[in-house]
């Protein structure tokens, strides 16, 4: 049983250094540059979690804000009352009063 643990312990120790020990490559990075060639900024295309899942923490705030306030105001009935007003103003705000338009500029590689 010892040696089981032992060899559990190692496994996990070595998998939780792969990644320290692991190099990005550079080469899968979206660089922009400028008409001369020159380097202006470089980003790995992902975003932060907040541009990636905008819509959907946008209605989950507002959400538990509507199930908070109709809890405090009407008990059970009142949280899932206001849990859908608060949802549906969520959504309608995301989508239709404040959409998401980034427009990306074209750039090339070089």
């Amino acid at each position: 049983m010892k040696r089981f643990i032992s060899t559990l312990s190692m496994v996990a120790i070595l998998a939780a250094m792969i990644p320290m020990f692991a190099q990005t490559a550079t080469a899968q990075n979206d660089c922009v540059y400028d008409n001369k060639g020159r380097l202006l900024y470089c980003t790995d295309g992902n975003g932060n979690v907040y541009d990636r899942h905008r819509n959907i923490i946008n209605v989950g705030i507002g959400t538990g804000a509507g199930a908070l306030i109709g809890g405090l105001l009407g008990g059970k009935k009142g949280a899932l009352v206001g849990a859908a007003i608060g949802a549906g103003g969520a959504a309608l705000y995301t989508y239709k009063i404040n959409p998401k338009n980034k427009r990306y500029p074209r750039y090339y590689r070089r």
